[in-house]
C-alpha cells in the first residue's frame, strides 16, 4: 500500500475526546487507526480495520482448530425470542429496543444465545447430530451509560461469539476446556499476556464462567489473586476464608462467654458509622453488624418491581453488591434513599433488622452473621444502638448467603495465604450455560433410547475491538505504537528518502512478490516527518532506502522499539526483510503453550 494513497492522517496531538488515562486511545487516534462518531461508537479506518482483521483471522484459526463452524446470525432480533427466555424483562436500558414498521417489538443484538437456541430447536433432532460447535463474528450493541478509554469500553462493537452444543455435561466440559486453551492461544498469538479468573455469570446465566483478563491499572475489574496456590477470581465473585467471630462483647467491651447475652439498648449520640461506633464502645469492628440498604429491581412474571433490601454484614467487612444481587436475583441494584429507609421503620446510621416488619423488605445476612454472637447493631432510633444482638433469637433473614467482598490481604479461600488485588480489562469470557436457554425455548433432541432431552450449551465471547485496544495498550512507547507482527496492519514500513527513489520502488515490488505486507511511504515529505509517522504507526520493521544508506552499502533495517539498526546490501534486502519477519513470527509463536485448566 502506498502511503500517499492511504485514507488516514496522523495527528500531532490527540483530540480532546481522548481519555487521558488510556494510552491506547490516544495512540490509535493519533496514528489514524480510529475516529469517533459518537459516545462509544467508532469507525475503524483502513489501518485499524486491517489490524482488526488480523485478530479475526487468529480467532478463526483457533476456533476452526477445535471444530468450530462459522456462520452468520442477524443483528436485529424479534423481541419474542428474548421474551421466551425472560431476558427481555431482566435486562435494563443497555438493551436496544425498537419497533419495526408493523409495530413488532425488536431487539438489537447484545449477544446471540436466543438466536442460536432458536436455530438449535429447528435443526437438531437426534443425539447423532451432537456435539456441535458454531461461531460467528458479528456486530453487537450494548447501550453502556459510561463508554470510556476508546475501544476498551464502547456501545457498538464486533464480537466473536461461539456456542457449543452437547448431549451431556461431559461433552460440555470437554468443549469448555477446549475453549479455555484456545483462548489462551488467541491472546498469546496476539502477543497479549492474560490470566483466567472465575467470574459472575451475570445476564448470561448458567453454572460456571471464566473471564480472561489483561492486567492493567486502566482496568475497571478488580481481581483477587493468590500467588501461593494460584486461586484467581473476579472480586465480584471472589470467595475468602473468613476470620472467625471474635468473643462476645458484654458491657462496653468486656470479654464474655460466646453464648448469647441479654439484649441491651445503649445511648450512642452522634455515632452513625462503624468506625465511630467501635471507638465509642471500645469494641473491635468485627463485633459490630453493618447495615446496608438497597433497592432491588426484580422481575415478577413480566413486570419489574422494586424491593427494599436490608443487608447485614459484619462491621469489619464490606458488602459485595454482585453477590447480593445474585442472592436476591436482582435485575438492578441502587442505594436506597433516606425516605425509603425510614418508610420501613429503620433509622439511617442506627439500623438493624431487630423489631422491623420482615414483610416490608428482603432481609439478607452474610453467612458469618449466624455464627457471630452478641454483635452491636442499630436500635432503629437515632442516637441508640443495641448490644448483644443475636441472629435467630432477635431476628431472622429471608436469605443467608456469602455477600461480603474479598480485599487485598484477605485470606485465600483455598490455602489461607493473604491474597493480592490487581486491576484488569476483560478481553474474553466463557460460560457453561447448561440448559438455561434450551429449556426456555424447547430446544430438545432425542437420545439413543428415544427420550427427549434438552441440548446442553456453552457460550464463549471475545470482543475484537477491545482486544485490539489492549494490544495497543501493552505495545507502545513515548513515540507511538509498537505492534506485534501478528496484529500489525502491515509487517513492513518501507521509507523512500531522497536519493533512493528508484531502489525503493524496486524493493517495494520485490517485497510484494515475496508476499510481504508493506506500507510504502512514497510521500513527498521531509525525512523527519516520515520517521515520526513511522514511530507513531508502530509497524514491526522499518526499511529505509536513502542516498546515505546506499552509500553505506545498502538499505537500513530497524525493528520498532529497538535502538540499533543495520545495513544490508540492496541485492539481499528482500530476503533479509523476509527473514526478519519470520524471526519475529517465530518469537511470537513461542508464547503459545498449553495452560493448565483451573476450575
Amino acid at each position: 500500500m502506498r502511503q500517499s494513497q492511504l485514507f488516514s492522517t496522523t495527528l500531532r496531538e490527540a483530540p480532546s475526546e481522548a481519555d487521558a488515562q488510556a494510552a491506547s486511545h490516544r495512540w490509535l487516534l493519533r496514528a489514524g487507526f480510529i475516529r469517533p462518531l459518537g459516545a462509544g461508537i467508532y469507525s475503524l479506518l483502513p489501518l485499524g480495520f486491517r489490524a482488526a482483521r488480523k485478530i479475526e483471522a487468529i480467532i478463526r484459526a483457533e476456533m476452526n482448530a477445535i471444530g468450530g463452524q462459522e456462520l452468520l446470525m442477524p443483528v436485529m432480533h424479534p423481541a419474542d425470542l428474548w421474551k421466551e427466555t425472560g431476558r427481555y424483562y431482566q435486562i435494563g436500558d443497555e438493551m436496544g429496543r425498537f419497533r419495526d414498521r408493523v409495530g413488532r417489538d425488536m431487539v438489537l443484538a447484545m449477544t446471540h444465545e436466543e438466536v442460536v437456541t432458536d436455530l438449535v430447536r429447528k435443526e437438531i433432532r437426534s443425539y447423532r447430530q451432537l456435539p456441535q460447535l458454531i461461531y460467528h463474528l458479528q456486530t453487537k450493541w450494548r447501550d453502556d451509560p459510561r463508554p470510556r478509554a476508546g475501544l476498551i469500553r464502547v456501545r457498538e462493537f464486533t464480537m466473536k461469539d461461539s456456542y457449543s452444543l452437547d448431549a451431556d455435561w461431559e461433552g460440555l466440559d470437554k468443549q469448555y476446556r477446549a475453549h479455555y486453551q484456545a483462548y489462551f492461544n488467541i491472546f498469546h498469538r496476539c502477543g497479549l499476556d492474560v490470566i483466567a479468573v472465575n467470574s459472575d455469570v451475570g445476564m448470561m446465566g448458567g453454572k460456571l464462567a471464566h473471564e480472561f483478563m489483561y492486567l492493567t491499572p486502566l482496568g475497571e475489574d478488580t481481581l483477587i489473586l493468590c500467588d501461593a496456590c494460584g486461586y484467581t477470581a473476579n472480586r465480584q465473585v471472589a470467595r475468602l476464608r473468613k476470620p472467625p467471630a471474635p468473643g462476645a462483647t458484654g458491657e462496653r467491651g468486656a470479654a464474655a462467654p460466646a453464648e448469647p447475652r441479654p439484649l441491651e439498648k445503649v445511648a450512642t449520640p452522634g455515632v452513625n458509622t462503624i468506625k465511630g461506633l467501635a471507638e465509642f464502645l471500645n469494641v473491635p469492628a468485627a463485633q459490630t453488624a453493618k447495615a446496608v440498604f438497597l433497592m432491588a429491581t426484580v422481575t415478577e412474571g413480566d413486570q419489574d418491581v422494586d424491593k427494599f433490601v436490608f443487608a447485614v454484614v459484619r462491621g469489619d467487612m464490606d458488602l459485595n453488591e454482585t453477590k447480593l444481587g445474585n442472592a436476591v436475583q436482582a435485575k438492578d441494584l441502587r442505594p436506597a434513599r433516606e425516605e425509603e429507609i425510614r418508610a420501613v421503620g429503620a433509622a439511617p446510621g442506627y439500623a438493624s433488622p431487630v423489631g422491623l416488619n420482615p414483610d416490608k423488605m428482603i432481609i439478607v445476612v452474610d453467612d458469618l452473621i449466624p455464627a457471630a454472637p452478641n454483635l452491636v447493631a442499630g436500635a432503629n432510633e437515632a442516637g441508640y444502638h443495641l448490644l448483644n444482638t443475636n441472629y435467630g433469637r432477635d431476628y431472622t433473614a429471608h436469605l443467608v448467603a456469602d455477600i461480603v467482598a474479598a480485599e487485598a490481604g484477605s485470606a485465600c479461600p483455598e490455602c489461607g495465604t493473604p491474597v493480592r488485588a490487581e486491576r484488569g480489562v476483560e478481553v474474553g469470557n466463557i460460560f457453561k450455560l447448561g440448559t438455561r436457554y434450551t429449556n426456555a425455548l424447547g430446544a430438545n433432541y432425542l437420545d439413543k433410547d428415544g427420550q427427549s432431552k434438552p441440548v446442553i450449551m456453552g457460550s464463549y465471547g471475545i470482543g475484537v475491538g477491545r482486544l485490539l485496544a489492549c494490544v495497543a495498550e501493552a505495545y507502545n512507547d513515548a513515540d507511538g505504537l509498537c505492534w506485534p507482527v501478528s496484529v500489525a496492519p502491515y509487517q513492513v514500513h518501507l521509507m523512500r528518502l531522497p536519493g533512493g527513489e528508484a531502489a525503493a520502488d524496486d524493493l517495494y515490488a520485490a517485497l510484494g512478490r515475496l508476499g510481504l505486507e508493506v506500507l510504502y511511504d512514497d510521500r513527498d515529505e521531509r525525512p523527519g516527518v516520515k520517521f515520526k509517522d513511522a514511530d507513531l504507526l508502530g509497524l514491526p520493521l522499518r526499511v529505509t532506502v536513502s542516498e546515505r544508506a546506499l552509500k553505506a552499502g545498502g538499505v537500513e533495517l530497524k525493528r520498532r522499539g529497538v535502538k540499533d539498526s543495520r545495513i544490508v546490501p540492496l541485492a539481499e534486502a528482500a530476503g533479509a526483510v523476509q527473514q526478519e519477519i519470520k524471526d519475529l513470527e517465530a518469537a511470537l509463536g513461542q508464547r503459545v503453550a498449553p495452560v493448565p485448566y483451573r476450575e
